[in-house]
């Protein structure tokens, strides 16, 4: 008999209880049906509603399949999900013969539920398993007929399905399809919001392990991150850029990056590039910028990369290590400085390759010379201008410790006073206008070894005050720097100035004058050890013969009396001059010192000794007295003053007569009050 269901169903949403109510009437049409009938179709109705209406997730389909089960009296009910392939499904919930049975995976080939997850209704009123030979599950159970209704989504496709078997005939297959296809939505609902659910979790929980992934690699990366706002101040930072710039994990709430930026030129202008950049919105590739550590100061050079977010609230920054790259580059940078120094040095001409003489005086020198070179006292070396301060400074270091370093020479009298400090100790780009780069100093190219500081008594006081610095700490600043440089220096300094009477007069400090002279060595003039001069006369001629290409092998007696007797106030570097002009002038075989080599020392010479004593017998008490030397002194100066019309500079000018520097020779003319305005010699 055909028979028709008709239902009118009604739902009712309860937002407090967060469950959906459902209302309906069943009724058959095309068959006249019995109230008692009616009411028993209205109870079991009500049975599964008031069974389900309060579950939610598997609760719900454990609660439906046993609510079904019971209404419409079949062994086994079960709700299925179709599994990602389309081919086999899975159950979320199963009753069978009057209990919760184990959920399983079945494949969809070969059995009833084959059609429904197609998208049909099924209903096989007996010999299901004749139907279906190879469904095992049928065979386990033993059942006889079979139902199932698909579970479609909001687009039609199916999802999973709804199935009740019996192990009698079911000839009412279209009740139990019409009261399963009522809860089918509610089922298919639940299943999408599980898996919706499902879904979130899955990706939360990869959120999860993405983040905690993303945090190992962010607080692991051998490079350092660090994200800050617009004013450099720290939101995070990983390990490695902890490590790098000294800071704890509690430190780095409230910790600015600018706040690790030497107070320094260069390192600030840096800093405000990079500053700009980032309030631009514009990210820096390979930026460097000077920092100093949090812990214990030390400096640290990084090189960083930089992105902006694009709501511009912070910025992201990837930085290197670079400070042993810059300290690599920066001694490079002095080697390369003090090879050219020492290149420069090996070019110069040297008063002597060796220390000529036989002296008692001389013999002195050289043992205080033996006894002061093994320790790494300063040296301060007095005398007068000419007698050899260099070659004693060079004598010292060659025979110290630090001999296989180099010696490094600064003419301080040579120097402007504006350019000393510059010269003596080094600048930063910028220090000055000028300063287009970084300029390593005398004191930093004599690392490890030795620094000849000629004429002492010039430096500026304010220069003074960083050289005792230097003496007492090891320690100095760069010009327009703040970094402190530490440095191993042997000072040697020498000067022709009566420096302790300067300290005296206020115009060199004392402090820095007991600095220096904790050994001194006073040299004495040529005048003072005279038998030392016929050995250095040999010397010489013989150095400028093969220089020059003379042959000159003789050297007349009274020649050399009468250079012995000379009372020469330029000193060695006179006699040098002199025996090199002499060996150019002679022509023959023997040397001539012809009284127009020299016309101004014939007539300002003093007669020391008469020209028949022997030269060997000249005694000390035949030296003239300071003030005479002094004289002495005055008329030549002013005597080649006179000849060179009072030009001081030049070739053919005083200074290049008599082997001084300019700056000296101006010195000494102010000592011993030689002005334009004198008048013949006194």
């Amino acid at each position: 008999m055909f028979l028709l269901a008709y239902w009118r169903i009604g739902t009712r949403i309860d937002p407090a209880a967060n469950s959906l109510t459902i209302e309906l009437e069943f009724s058959l049409m095309g068959t006249k049906q019995s109230s008692t009938e009616t009411s028993s179709e209205n109870a079991a109705l009500r049975e599964i509603v008031e069974g389900v209406e309060s579950e939610t997730g598997d609760r719900f389909f454990y609660s439906l399949v046993k609510h079904l089960a019971s209404a419409l009296g079949c062994e086994y009910v079960y709700v299925s999900e179709l599994l990602g392939n389309r081919l086999r499904f899975r159950t979320r919930a199963v009753w069978g013969r009057g209990s919760f049975m184990e959920n399983f995976e079945f494949p969809l080939y070969g059995t009833p539920c084959e059609a429904v997850l197609s998208g049909k209704f099924s209903h096989h009123p007996q010999k299901i398993r004749e139907l279906f030979p190879t469904d095992d599950v049928l065979k386990q159970w033993g059942v006889e007929s079979y139902c199932g209704v698909p579970l479609l989504d909001s687009s039609g496709t199916v999802v999973g399905h709804l199935a009740m078997l019996s192990e009698r005939p079911m000839w009412d297959g279209p009740r139990g399809l019409a009261i399963m296809r009522i809860f089918a939505a509610r089922a298919r609902a639940e299943l999408e919001r599980l898996r919706t659910e499902d879904a979130l979790r899955h990706a939360s929980e990869a959120l999860v392990r993405s983040e905690e992934r993303f945090r190992d690699l962010f607080d692991e990366a051998p490079i350092a991150y660090v994200h800050e706002d617009l004013d450099s101040r720290f939101i995070e930072a990983n390990r490695t850029a902890m490590r790098i710039l000294g800071l704890k994990s509690e430190e780095i709430a409230g910790m600015t990056g600018k706040s690790l930026v030497p107070d320094t030129r260069e390192a600030q202008r840096r800093l405000g590039e990079w500053l700009d950049s980032m309030g631009r919105g514009t990210a820096t590739d390979g930026a460097v910028l000077e920092l100093r550590r949090k812990d214990d100061g030390r400096p640290v050079w990084v090189q960083c990369w930089s992105r902006p977010s694009p709501d511009g609230s912070y910025t992201r920054t990837m930085f290197l290590d670079i400070t042993d790259r810059v300290l690599m580059e920066r001694e490079k940078a002095r080697l390369e400085a003090q090879n050219t120094y020492l290149i420069e040095e090996i070019k110069e001409t040297h008063n002597f390759e060796e220390i000529v003489g036989q002296s008692r005086a001389l013999a002195e020198v050289i043992d205080k010379v033996k006894l002061v070179a093994s320790t790494d006292s300063s040296v301060l070396i007095l005398g007068e201008t000419g007698t050899g301060k260099e070659l004693v400074a060079r004598a010292v270091h060659s025979n110290s410790e630090r001999r296989s370093r180099p010696l490094v020479k600064v003419n301080c009298a040579a120097l402007p006073a504006g350019l000393i400090e510059s010269e003596l100790f080094g600048h930063e780009k910028g220090a000055f206008t000028g300063a287009t780069d970084r300029r390593i100093g005398r004191f930093e190219l004599a690392h490890g070894g030795t620094i000849f500081l000629d004429e002492i008594g010039d430096v500026p006081p304010e220069v003074q005050v960083k050289l005792l610095r230097v003496l007492q700490e090891h320690e100095f600043e760069r010009l327009g720097g703040s970094n402190l440089i530490k440095v191993d220096v042997r000072v040697i300094a020498a000067t022709n100035r009566d420096l302790l009477r300067s300290a005296t007069e206020g115009t060199f400090r004392q402090d820095l004058f007991y600095r220096l002279n904790v050994f001194p060595v006073q040299l004495p003039p040529l005048r003072e050890r005279r038998d030392d001069i016929p050995p250095l006369v040999h010397y010489f001629v013989r150095r400028f013969s093969l220089k020059i290409g003379r042959k000159i092998t003789r050297i007349q007696r009274e020649t050399m009396e009468r250079l012995v007797n000379y009372g020469w106030p330029g000193n060695v570097r006179e006699l040098e001059n002199v025996i090199e002009r002499a060996v150019i002038l002679s022509r023959g075989v023997e040397l001539e010192v012809a009284p127009g080599v020299l016309p101004e020392m014939e007539a300002v010479a003093p007669k020391l000794a008469p020209a028949s004593r022997p030269v060997q017998e000249q005694q000390l008490s035949e030296v003239p007295s300071p003030q005479s030397i002094e004289q002495v002194e005055r008329n030549h100066i002013l005597a080649v003053l006179m000849r060179t019309n009072w030009r001081i500079e030049g070739s053919d000018g005083a200074a290049a007569l008599l082997s001084l520097n300019p700056s000296t020779l101006r010195s000494r003319m102010k000592k011993l009050g030689v002005q334009r305005s004198t008048q013949g010699v006194s």
